[in-house]
């Protein structure tokens, strides 16, 4: 699929494009990603501040961000260990496209949701 100053999306290299996507574009790296532009936090306030969000998938979302350089994770020596999630410097290069996709889907609600529904009456 072509679109106009836009290199074609079957170009070579796209099946690793298309996997980097699918895990920054799902919801929860979103919001995880979202909530780290602000500073490090610790996984008990991603998980209170992230609506919805299973432990397990936190863990899992936070780990697939790490293993693609996105994310840091840092234990601190206390008792219990604290843990800490931040974004490198990688990480932080989404923000920017991340907060237009936010401000996008904020300005559309309403569009999109009317749409939703007159789909829905069909």
């Amino acid at each position: 699929m072509k679109s106009p100053g836009h290199k074609n999306v079957r170009a070579e290299g796209s099946c690793e494009a298309r996997e980097i996507l699918a895990l920054v574009g799902d919801k929860w790296s979103v919001y995880v990603v979202a909530m780290l532009s602000d500073g490090a936090r610790r996984f008990s306030e991603l998980r209170r501040a992230i609506d919805g969000i299973s432990q397990r998938m936190l863990t899992l979302t936070l780990r697939g961000l790490e293993r693609d350089g996105l994310v840091t994770r840092t234990v601190h020596p206390t008792v219990p260990p604290s843990v800490e999630y931040a974004l490198t410097p990688l990480g932080r290069t989404l923000i920017p496209p991340i907060m237009t996709l936010v401000q996008w889907a904020e300005k559309n609600r309403a569009r999109i949701r009317q749409a939703r529904e007159k789909f829905d009456r069909r």
